[in-house]
């Protein structure tokens, strides 16, 4: 049976000599969908002793980070998720802060510390600002994992140098590492791990084994003893057990779905009737539907008959619809609208009534500048979209690409996206090799790299070249890198070359977003597509190109009338010498 993620949690909080607890701490331990894509979290935060309202704060920053995360877009990755929300809270209590008397003296406003734990698949991400402490136990010692963020004057004088609340802006850290079965961490704040350390710990915890909050409890008691008067909180997570090495898309659940039955022309299946086969291949059955209940045309999809006995091909068969369903763009393929409750196993996605752009590129051999400006300013919408949800193609070819009736251009076939949030706490995670199609797909990805947003890129801007003029940039070259040397050798075939009357600067933003080297490309598709319209400074001549490249056909008309007269007059020379 599979390994799952189990976990053992304690929290305990004592208030200080004053009337109000100024720490607060929280955890979430959601279950099934909502534990995979995003994971459980533990989080703490310690109010300033100066301000009579940084209870709220601590309270504010808990609760909304517990409550927002789980919000974010699962296509996520934990870092971004969670920074996002993190910068939501901050930008509150700061709005909070200049209202009051916090406007004048920070001290007095709303300003906390805060430290969070993420646990998602094996993988452990550690948040932290203040001066709260997360620590990993080990047999004989207690290891520091955070920084103190704290600036001091003398050996009794300091003062927070980072919080939540302080400024507009915030800068928080961050790390991950992979989680191990049985380690134990704690999170406490300065009232508590000042008067603790790691044998008052294990002996908690081994008079607590099976019940963690008692030996939270245990220890926030031994630290008043100890003498602190401060607010003292504590969180202890054990890992008793991680889920096994998945891959990244095994979370996209298909429980309780049957296998749909071989369909044909005027069955009904799931509420759609088929109006006829689209195609039929060895990964899926594609025919054109229309749903019943609207009358709305649209495409099925169903698990090919081959590998229905394929487990890992059946969970990740969704997948294109979960995608789909995540991105909103006019420019990316968008899955089915209705919410019917679903009995088998079937991908919903819009029908396009149009072309590909390879029958396109067919049926307009030499298009005009202006038409692929439109065609690749649409696609770079499509795939930014994608990007915004940190995703990415990692196919992006001619037949991927949809032009509708109303000239509108879809990316289309979503089955190979990269989702940084899916793959996130896997051990696949970076480790895929990246699919694509041999003429478009990026030569680093060909040496094992990782695929990027500059990998999209490389595509986009080969099948733009292609557009143009016909052709590959590298010719097939680029196909066959193998070593790094390879890799080297690659020389881009300047466009003007196949059709001289382009202008001369296309080649310099061609160049630029086709370099070998995926760091000297364009940072964003939308660059390389605002540079195909408005061309830098640098991309422009410095000179006027010579007659020869603007205009050959009169260039060579004024130098062979040119030698006809230098002929003349050397014939005229010679007949007056004799």
């Amino acid at each position: 049976m599979p390994k799952q993620l189990r976990v053992s949690l304690g929290q305990h909080s004592l208030v200080g000599a004053h009337p109000v607890n100024q720490d607060f701490y929280g955890a979430s331990q959601p279950t099934g969908y909502a534990l995979a894509s995003k994971g459980l979290a533990l989080a703490i935060a310690d109010g300033i002793s100066s301000s009579n309202v940084s209870q709220i704060a601590s309270a504010m920053a808990v609760n909304s980070f517990l409550g927002d995360y789980y919000s974010t877009c699962d296509a996520w990755t934990v870092r971004r998720s969670a920074q996002r929300v993190l910068a939501a809270t901050n930008a509150w209590l700061h709005a909070q802060t200049m209202r009051g008397d916090g406007r004048f003296d920070k001290d007095r406003g709303y300003v906390c510390t805060f430290s969070a734990l993420i646990l998602k698949g094996r993988d452990l991400h550690m948040l932290h600002v203040g001066d709260s402490r997360i620590c990993r136990l080990h047999a004989h010692s207690l290891e520091r994992l955070t920084d103190d963020h704290r600036v001091w004057h003398s050996e009794t004088e300091s003062y927070l140098a980072r919080a939540l609340g302080t400024g507009p802006h915030l800068d928080i850290d961050y790390c991950s590492w992979e989680a191990a079965v049985g380690e134990v961490y704690v999170l406490a704040t300065d009232g508590a791990y000042e008067y603790l350390d790691a044998a008052a710990i294990h002996q908690a915890m081994a008079a607590h084994a099976d019940d963690l909050d008692a030996a939270a409890a245990q220890l926030v008691l031994q630290a008043r003893a100890a003498g602190s008067d401060d607010d003292a909180t504590l969180q202890l997570l054990r890992i008793d057990e991680l889920p096994d090495d998945e891959t990244p898309y095994a979370r996209l659940r298909r429980e309780n779905l049957a296998l749909p039955p071989v369909l044909a022309p005027g069955m009904v299946f799931e509420g759609f009737r088929i109006a006829r086969e689209l195609q039929i291949s060895a990964r899926s059955h594609v025919h054109l539907a229309v749903d019943e209940a609207s009358g709305q045309q649209l495409v099925l999809k169903t698990p090919s008959v081959d590998l229905r006995g394929d487990p890992a091909y059946l969970d990740s068969f969704a997948f294109e619809e979960w995608v789909a369903r995540r991105v909103d763009s006019p420019h990316v393929a968008r899955a089915w609208s209705g919410d019917r409750a679903r009995h088998a196993l079937y991908v919903a996605m819009e029908y396009i009534d149009g072309q590909t752009l390879a029958q396109w590129m067919i049926d307009h051999p030499q298009p005009s500048l202006d038409a692929v400006r439109s065609i690749v300013e649409q696609l770079a919408m499509g795939l930014e979209a994608l990007h915004r949800r940190e995703m990415l193609h990692r196919d992006i070819r001619p037949e991927n690409v949809m032009i509708d009736r109303n000239g509108t251009v879809r990316i289309i076939d979503l089955a190979t996206v990269y989702v940084a949030g899916l793959a996130e706490g896997t051990r696949a995670h970076g480790q895929e090799t990246a699919p694509g199609t041999l003429q478009y797909i990026a030569p680093e990805c060909l040496l094992g790299h990782e695929a990027s947003i500059q990998a999209d890129l490389f595509a986009l801007a080969a099948m733009s070249y292609q557009m143009l003029c016909g052709q590959l940039p590298y010719g097939l070259n680029a196909a066959r890198v193998q070593t790094r040397q390879d890799l080297q050798n690659l020389r881009y075939v300047p466009i003007r070359h196949h059709r001289p009357a382009l202008p001369a600067w296309l080649d310099a933003v061609f160049a630029r977003a086709l370099s070998v080297s995926p760091q000297k490309r364009h940072a964003a598709v939308s660059e390389f597509a605002y540079d195909l319209r408005v061309p830098p400074a640098q991309f422009s001549p410095t000179r006027s190109a010579p007659l020869i490249e603007r205009d050959p056909v009169l260039f060579w008309k004024c130098t062979t009338a040119l030698l006809a007269i230098v002929t003349s007059v050397l014939a005229v020379a010679r007949v007056l010498g004799a």
